[in-house]
């Protein structure tokens, strides 16, 4: 049976699947002027030049053309396309693979997925160029500047069960970080509050209210002024490790966002944040079985 969900009309390439766009119920005129209307990052000379050379296609596998009426509902597949990017000068490693999960140890400054200028040059894609994985698909995410751990899906059919995990919170993740050292502050403890959006970008912060996010904190190493903290989530609020430890008084060292923003110039990496997912551990869905997987990515020496 046909399946208008489905991208595979045009196959991955570089290790990219093919972006989708579906056509609003009611309309007329061309499609060129739709799809320059409906996505204006991409301007009307390019989308003619992609038409010209078939790459938009439609749900049924049929190229579309220049002089391709607006169809009412019909899906349209076509690749994103980015200026080059410079390379980042860093590896992953895949720690495990099987028929269902893909375990990969991501390092600094990778994002997992595409967004803003970056493609290429992320995890999801470098990994499906690299072993041909079309389906493959990050069941969860970690920051850009985040090093360590990221659980992915190989394939469609299974990754609800896998994604059910995180959701109902069945996924014991240990974080390892390098902040200052407080010798007044009791450990362990369990910091929580109520996390909302600052207004500022993308950052987050401690607001009044019940509290929805919570982490236990440790302490491993003390080398003063700095220490090794173990850092365990029990919600998954954005940036939460970072803003708890922030608002306990411990940024964690070469963060550029909290508590203050101080970006780094582009191709910096001197720096990196000193947080990486450590340890991510559950019961195999499907298996039954004890998973646990261990990041071999190391941070800084307090000493450094």
């Amino acid at each position: 049976m046909h399946n208008s969900h489905d991208p595979r009309v045009l196959p991955m390439r570089d290790g990219v699947n093919p972006s989708c766009v579906v056509l609003p119920s009611a309309g007329q005129g061309l499609l060129v002027d739709f799809l320059a209307q409906r996505l204006p990052a991409v301007s009307r000379e390019d989308w003619l030049r992609r038409l010209r050379a078939n790459e938009v296609v439609d749900e049924f596998g049929a190229a579309a053309t220049e002089r391709s009426a607006f169809t009412p509902g019909v899906r349209y597949y076509y690749y994103r396309e980015l200026p080059p990017e410079p390379e980042l000068p860093f590896h992953e490693t895949v720690l495990y693979q099987d028929a269902h999960i893909l375990v990969a140890d991501k390092p600094h400054f990778l994002p997992v997925v595409p967004a803003g200028r970056y493609l290429q040059q992320t995890l999801l894609v470098r990994l499906k160029r690299r072993l041909g994985l079309s389906e493959l698909s990050p069941v969860h995410r970690i920051d850009r500047d985040t090093a360590g751990l990221v659980l992915f899906s190989v394939q469609r059919a299974t990754r609800g069960t896998y994604q059910a995990l995180f959701r109902d919170r069945r996924v014991h993740k240990v974080y390892e970080a390098v902040a200052p050292w407080r010798a007044d502050l009791p450990l362990p403890r369990i910091h929580e509050s109520r996390l909302g959006e600052s207004g500022h970008f993308f950052r987050m912060h401690e607001v009044p209210g019940t509290p929805n996010a919570r982490t236990h904190i440790d302490v491993l190493e003390v080398a003063a002024p700095w220490a090794r903290y173990r850092l365990e989530p029990i919600t998954g609020k954005r940036h939460q490790l970072r803003v708890h430890m922030a608002a306990l008084g411990l940024p964690l060292r070469g963060d550029a966002f909290y508590p203050e923003v101080n970006d780094p110039p582009e191709g910096d990496y001197s720096n990196p944040l000193q947080l990486l997912a450590r340890t991510l551990a559950f019961t195999d869905p499907l298996s039954g079985e004890a998973r646990r997987f261990d990041s071999r990515l190391k941070l800084r020496p307090l000493t450094d």
